[in-house]
């Protein structure tokens, strides 16, 4: 079998304040009618509904695996998007046995984990 991509559907409470906070994140936006949009990077997606279902979204978590996660964790925080948008959060670096990680909340508290494993 030869996988080509794996694209999670993500809900969110208003869906303009997140499309916004994902094309700052750095997303490509391809408009998708009716109410949902891909955002990809790379070989990289996530749909983006605009739906909001409150335990759905309150229980979505993201790993995004990245080369240089202090890197990614300094140019996350560069973008100043907590000033921006309301609830959005970012944290610092944690070390983890199987690598390190931080944490970002988006617009509507769908958490993503952007890390790197240990080689």
């Amino acid at each position: 079998m030869h996988i080509k991509s794996i694209r999670p559907f993500l809900g969110c409470k208003d869906f303009n304040t997140s499309r916004a906070f994902y094309r700052d994140l750095g997303f490509e936006e391809v408009v998708l009618p009716p109410k949902m949009a891909l955002f990809k990077k790379g070989d990289f997606g996530f749909y983006l509904q605009d739906a909001y279902v409150k335990d759905w979204v309150d229980n979505t978590m993201v790993f995004l695996e990245v080369e240089n996660v202090q890197q990614h964790l300094d140019h996350i925080k560069s973008l100043q998007l907590p000033e921006k948008y309301a609830g959005v959060r970012v944290s610092e670096l944690v070390h983890q046995q199987w690598g390190s990680e931080f944490f970002v909340h988006d617009p509507s508290g769908i958490l993503w984990h952007i890390g790197s494993f240990k080689k």
